[in-house]
């Protein structure tokens, strides 16, 4: 669950739930079970719709100041919802006066993603693969070379 406040800190809408905070709790039993029934979601769920989040931060991450008009140009072709959500992002911004003279917004690249060898494709892959894993990892944590 969670809820949403106004400028002046005032409740404005509630929404029900733990906001999946038994997720973690549900993978470790999981675990020490070493059953893979006991999850509530098959793991591969999770790490696809990680993945979504991750590419998001990539494409942020090798992308660009830009100007509103310029974002709002960038997904005119991209569909009505990418064109809401902008809308969405740049009217909550000015609504908790954000001056985005000031504050430029990110404008990141398209990427194309290959999901059978999960890597980026096309003209931003080189910039992009980079993060898809870290070089060096602390210890006890390091992935091995052959997995």
């Amino acid at each position: 669950g969670g809820s949403v406040y106004d400028n002046n800190k005032k409740r404005i809408k509630q929404f029900p739930g733990d906001g999946g905070g038994q997720h973690q709790a549900n993978f470790i039993d999981a675990v020490r079970s070493r059953r893979v029934e006991d999850l509530r979601a098959d793991i591969e769920q999770g790490h696809i719709t990680s993945a979504v989040c991750h590419l998001a931060n990539i494409a942020h991450r090798i992308g660009r100041n830009a100007d509103v008009e310029e974002i709002k140009a960038a997904v005119k072709d991209a569909g009505s919802e990418a064109q809401a959500a902008v809308e969405s992002v740049i009217e909550h911004l000015l609504r908790n006066e954000v001056d985005l003279k000031k504050e430029p917004l990110t404008l990141g690249p398209w990427l194309a993603w290959d999901a059978e060898d999960e890597r980026c494709v096309g003209p931003f892959a080189r910039k992009a693969n980079k993060y898809l894993s870290r070089k060096k990892y602390r210890k006890p944590f390091v992935i091995p070379k052959n997995v």
